[in-house]
């Protein structure tokens, strides 16, 4: 209070040295990192080309939150979690599933394969996971039906030089759909008479387009079963989520892909169909920018790529053959093996402009653990001349240009995976991670030493 604060001398009021000085020590400490733990509504993003460990970060702050919630992507995603020895890989379903107190929504923003969603249910109820109630589907997402997966492998083999690298699953087509307005959502399943009206219309269409057989008759009476079994899932996601944080509920998102993978800003056109970065949020669940107080990067300690695409820092060597078979890298959705390269710093720094993270989770830190040395990919160049920092080439012909400028440091050559605070990581392990602060100007807040859950180390604030 004033009367306890300020002094008064000769009738002029003073503030005594010692809250002077505690007012001095309070602007000079050392900020918390935000690390998601406390944020009222987190994000939680892929820095890279996706595959970098998004949900096991998702699955520890989940049990933090009230809410879970896709935003964007279907089953083209793939995160891979390891609990008590036990692997699930979640496709569809938000991570938040193996927490009993966390409600779970599927977005507006996702495209929705139902048998894959149930054939998802159906694993964690045989492992005894009791997911009643927990799981909300947006009433203005998109269905994904089967006949979207046809047509996405007949356009993806209908391509030159091996296509994208697409995973085949209807992504891309049921976007299309949804651009062009012939798509089917969610809450039209609540509506037989549209349904019937619609679903023929969409798949007929593709025949047309495609000279493919499907059977239309019987897709229609597999979802007007699916219907039934939706229907207590099926809300108004956006009201939903905007009321759950105005009455004080935490919400997580959970991105799917990564930065580079954006269809706005990613390596066109070998991206994803939908946003993956942090508006995407905004645009597949319905929330002001202003309600997003903290984003989390999540960034490997090196750097992996499914499909086709410029990849400036991969290794075709045996270092990374070696990333590959020690990091386990096979993608969680199609079992494709990933390439793998150095950890590339220009594409961090990218994919923060774009986000502006509030600080790093580097994931598979151990995966580099048996190298005497590392390389770091610091910046581009092309024709001799050094790209700013930020800048990302937007053309496949310009990106496919660039030259890597590389720093090498020191390897660590030990087991990690048992570390549980940062100050006790090998010296070399630290100068990695500090160096990556240094070079992205984003605060490390998450360090992954191994694949199981408890295999992550949270960085305080006093290390930094």
């Amino acid at each position: 209070s004033t009367q306890s604060t300020w002094g008064i001398v000769k009738g002029h009021a003073y503030l005594p040295l010692s809250v002077m000085l505690r007012g001095l020590a309070a602007l000079t400490k050392s900020p918390q990192i935000k690390s998601g733990a406390e944020a009222r509504v987190c994000a939680v993003l892929g820095s890279q080309w996706g595959d970098e460990g998004k949900g096991k970060l998702v699955d520890i702050l989940a049990q933090r939150y009230d809410i879970c919630a896709r935003f964007n992507g279907g089953a083209n995603a793939g995160h891979t979690l390891v609990v008590n020895g036990k692997k699930y890989a979640f496709h569809l379903l938000p991570c938040g599933m193996l927490y009993p107190n966390v409600k779970n929504i599927i977005g507006n923003g996702v495209v929705v394969h139902v048998p894959t969603m149930f054939e998802e249910l159906e694993q964690l109820h045989k492992d005894n996971i009791d997911t009643t109630g927990r799981l909300l589907i947006s009433n203005r997402a998109h269905l994904l039906f089967d006949v979207h997966m046809i047509v996405d492998g007949m356009q993806e083999k209908a391509l030159p030089s091996g296509g994208l690298g697409t995973t085949k699953r209807g992504i891309g087509p049921c976007y299309s759909t949804k651009a062009t307005r012939s798509g089917i959502r969610v809450g039209d399943l609540l509506h037989p008479e549209k349904l019937e009206r619609l679903l023929p219309r969409l798949i007929e269409n593709y025949k047309r387009q495609f000279d493919i057989s499907f059977d239309t008759k019987a897709e229609l009476e597999k979802y007007k079963f699916y219907a039934e079994k939706l229907k207590p899932m099926i809300i108004d996601s956006v009201h939903y989520v905007n009321h759950a944080i105005n009455t004080g509920k935490t919400v997580l998102a959970e991105g799917a892909n990564a930065a580079m993978l954006d269809l706005d800003f990613g390596t066109y056109p070998f991206v994803t169909s939908s946003p993956t970065t942090i508006g995407g949020i905004c645009t597949g669940l319905g929330i002001a920018p202003s309600k997003i107080d903290c984003a989390v990067g999540v960034v490997k300690a090196y750097t992996t790529r499914v499909g086709e695409g410029p990849f400036p820092t991969e290794l075709n060597d045996e270092i990374g053959q070696s990333l590959r078979k020690i990091g386990g890298e096979f993608g969680a959705t199609t079992g494709r093996p990933r390439r793998c390269g150095w950890l590339d710093i220009p594409v961090v720094r990218y994919a923060h402009l774009i986000n502006n993270f509030d600080s790093i989770n580097i994931t598979k830190l151990d995966v580099l653990s048996h190298l005497p040395e590392i390389q770091i990919g610091v910046a581009y160049t092309i024709n001799g001349q050094v790209l700013p920092e930020g800048y990302m080439p937007s053309t496949i012909e310009e990106l496919s240009q660039v030259k890597v400028q590389y720093e090498t440091v020191k390897g660590w050559q030990c087991d990690i995976s048992q570390v549980k605070k940062f100050d006790d990581l090998p010296a070399a392990a630290k100068s990695y991670i500090k160096r990556i602060e240094e070079l992205t100007k984003c605060p490390v807040s998450w360090i992954g030493t191994g694949p199981a859950r408890t295999e992550m180390l949270s960085r305080d604030s006093a290390d930094v």
